[in-house]
């Protein structure tokens, strides 16, 4: 199986969450071997999608370089990574991509607008050989586990009843994504939505791009899109969190309550011991190979 990128470049504009700003954002294909790149074109500042560039993680994912920023990247990258995309360049203007309607939907509807390109070059994904988990001491855990296919397993436990626990498995593949995952819409709660805005923050916030929960319903006029669409978009949030790792991932992921800042930590440990992982070529995995080729068999390369 060859890597991939997109077939052509694509250009949209949308708003910041945070800043409430326009913000330009442009996806240009790359060649094999390049990886996953940001360009601030306000700053003429390139930075790679890289563990040690992430900056923060309190609110979301946020890379950064030389005290230049970008933000909310994770829903970008995990239709990026749903898709098998290992070579993209994403030229913004600001320092926020854009959040669409809170989900990755939007994102998928972009690829599959301009198409994806195999290039010559083999893919490479990393695989878990031995588990790794990131735990805290009130019960926080994620963990990636040996397997040979994709999964991710999350449960969550609110003591809000609109939410409550849930729990989802996810079988990866592109078509199962697209239905069951990327619809899935940020959340938050209406306290902490006027807390942020208090100090400056979720300026680009509404019920046009995120469920806002009160007390005992749901604020949307429309309602939710799943039953447990939260737990779904903890899922849709991992999988971009775990882009990170800079291949993709062979295994299981699986969390209770887990967080971007969890997920970071996880990214780092993998890489801590070489007996934790195991980078391969999928042109001569052979077993491998087959689950990348059924996982994404429902998207064309042009």
């Amino acid at each position: 199986m060859k890597q991939r990128t997109i077939a052509k470049a694509v250009e949209i504009v949308g708003i910041g969450l945070h800043k409430g700003v326009p913000v330009k954002m442009r996806l240009e294909p790359l060649e094999a071997n390049q990886g996953i790149i940001f360009y601030r074109s306000d700053e003429a500042l390139t930075i790679p999608l890289k563990i040690e560039n992430v900056v923060d993680t309190k609110m979301a994912t946020v890379i950064g370089k030389d005290g230049i920023v970008i933000s909310t990247i994770e829903h970008l990258l995990s239709a990026v990574y749903a898709y098998g995309i290992d070579n993209l360049r994403v030229v913004l203007d600001n320092d926020e991509v854009p959040v669409l309607d809170g989900s990755s939907s939007g994102y998928c509807m972009l690829i599959d607008e301009v198409g994806i390109k195999e290039l010559s070059e083999s893919k490479k994904v990393i695989k878990i050989k031995k588990e790794v988990e990131v735990r805290t001491e009130d019960g926080k855990r994620v963990s990636l586990k040996p397997s040979n296919h994709i999964v991710y397993d999350f449960s969550i436990d609110f003591e809000n009843p609109v939410i409550g626990q849930q729990n989802y498995h996810f079988d990866y593949s592109i078509d199962e994504y697209k239905e069951n995952i990327s619809k899935a819409r940020t959340f938050g709660f209406l306290h902490e939505v006027q807390y942020l805005r208090s100090i400056g923050l979720a300026q680009g916030g509404s019920m046009e791009n995120a469920i806002v929960v009160d007390d005992d319903k749901i604020l949307n006029p429309e309602g939710l899109r799943y039953e447990n669409e939260f737990v779904r978009h903890k899922i849709l949030d991992a999988i971009g969190d775990m882009s990170l790792l800079g291949y993709t991932l062979i295994g299981e992921y699986d969390a209770h309550a887990g967080s971007h800042h969890l997920n970071h930590l996880l990214t780092k440990k993998v890489y801590e011991s070489e007996e934790n992982y195991e980078i391969l070529d999928l042109d001569e995995a052979q077993k491998e190979s087959y689950v990348f080729q059924k996982a994404y068999a429902l998207v064309d390369a042009n």
